[in-house]
């Protein structure tokens, strides 16, 4: 890709986005890797492409020569989306009105996938290289929680300087410096069944002993400490005239902090029953760790905003974002990571998820921008003892 033009980067997208690809179809998941492996190979990158396990998709990483060698920079993104086959031909077609495109993920997140990928694309065309050797990584079940990715996204990172997330900016191109952290609980309540009409007093109800915990587990959330628990699921019984026996519910939980996560962890793993004559089982399911601003992801964040800054789409601001990504799993390795460089739009995961046309060619040409110019020292700079980058 010689020329950045919306139109040439808007066609580039639209080929991500006709490639439908739930993260529970496997076969959807591994044509979109088809079409990135392609992509990859026709700008040099050796190609890894690791099958997939656990009913999931494949990972693959591209790796590109950079002017230096060493530890470079990990770009990370997701191929997997929420919507299922179909989506195309129903409710959410590539459209394009005004100066929004519509589709399914074209904004969560395959065209940040599409746009970080151009910019090597454009570079290799015009005979040029990153500073560092780049390694492109996407993974198959972002939207499931990285259950089958994460040991090698953190693998990965470790492996490298730093981290570029191709995840969309948030709030009209706001870049994301740190992340809360993630989590389902699963509940489960174990009574005493009855025949509800005869025998209504020797039972136990497991939903009326849920109804206490949910309640009680909603309680403490503190919107001022960004510290949230939701019950999102519940089930229970098996029909109206009899005491039940069993209540399931998941908590998703949202935090800020390591700090935090420790407390609302270790409470909700201690929760007891309200009624002694009902068992109560709590177990922790997948779970995404927060990570935090630090002096390394401030001077990363600093070298792209004075970029981008006598360009249209400005970075408007920074943000610490409740949404997960992979990036939490390099993040709070301590690996510097600068997320949210991706489409500016909106509507994720909802049958009007667009991106704004005219953000494509400014940030392409970020990325091309930090590809020419990241290099080892800026972060080790920022990381050294005594550092003077602010917070």
């Amino acid at each position: 890709m010689r020329d950045l033009t919306s139109q040439a980067l808007l066609e580039d997208v639209q080929r991500w986005v006709a490639i439908e690809s739930p993260t529970q179809d496997v076969g959807a998941v591994n044509r979109m890797a088809d079409h990135a492996e392609a992509e990859l190979r026709g700008l040099g990158a050796a190609i890894e492409r690791i099958p997939g396990t656990d009913g999931l998709g494949d990972i693959l990483l591209g790796r590109v020569p950079g002017k230096t060698g060493g530890a470079g920079m990990l770009v990370l993104g997701h191929m997997d989306t929420v919507h299922p086959v179909g989506t195309l031909a129903g409710p959410l077609p590539f459209r394009i009105e005004g100066e929004r495109a519509h589709g399914p993920g074209i904004y969560d997140m395959k065209g940040g996938n599409a746009i970080a990928i151009a910019a090597l694309k454009h570079l290799h065309a015009t005979g040029r290289r990153p500073r560092l050797p780049v390694t492109v990584m996407v993974i198959p079940d972002e939207e499931a929680g990285s259950p089958s990715s994460r040991a090698q996204i953190e693998s990965e990172a470790l492996r490298h300087a730093m981290v570029l997330v191709a995840e969309p900016s948030g709030q009209g191109g706001r870049l994301t410096l740190a992340r809360h952290g993630i989590s389902r609980f699963h509940l489960r309540t174990i009574g005493q069944p009855a025949h509800a009409d005869a025998y209504h007093e020797v039972g136990r109800s497991a939903i009326r002993e849920m109804a206490h915990r949910v309640l009680a587990i909603e309680a403490t959330t503190d919107y001022a400490r960004t510290i949230v628990l939701k019950v999102g699921t519940i089930t229970g019984g098996s029909h109206e005239n009899m005491v039940p026996l069993g209540c399931e519910a998941c908590v998703c939980v949202l935090v800020p902090t390591v700090e935090a996560e420790a407390q609302v962890h270790g409470r909700l793993l201690g929760l007891l029953s309200v009624n002694p004559d009902v068992r109560l089982e709590v177990r922790g399911g997948l779970f995404r760790p927060p990570y935090v601003k630090t002096p390394a992801i401030q001077a990363l964040y600093d070298h792209a905003v004075a970029f981008a800054r006598d360009m249209p789409f400005p970075v408007p601001g920074e943000r610490a974002a409740g949404g997960g990504s992979d990036g939490n799993f390099t993040g709070c390795l301590g690996v510097p990571t600068l997320d949210g460089l991706g489409v500016i739009g909106d509507g994720p995961h909802t049958h009007e998820e667009h991106q704004l046309i005219p953000c494509l060619v400014p940030r392409t040409t970020l990325w091309v921008r930090l590809f020419e110019t990241l290099g080892t020292p800026l972060v080790a700079a920022a990381q050294a003892p005594g550092s003077s980058v602010a917070m």
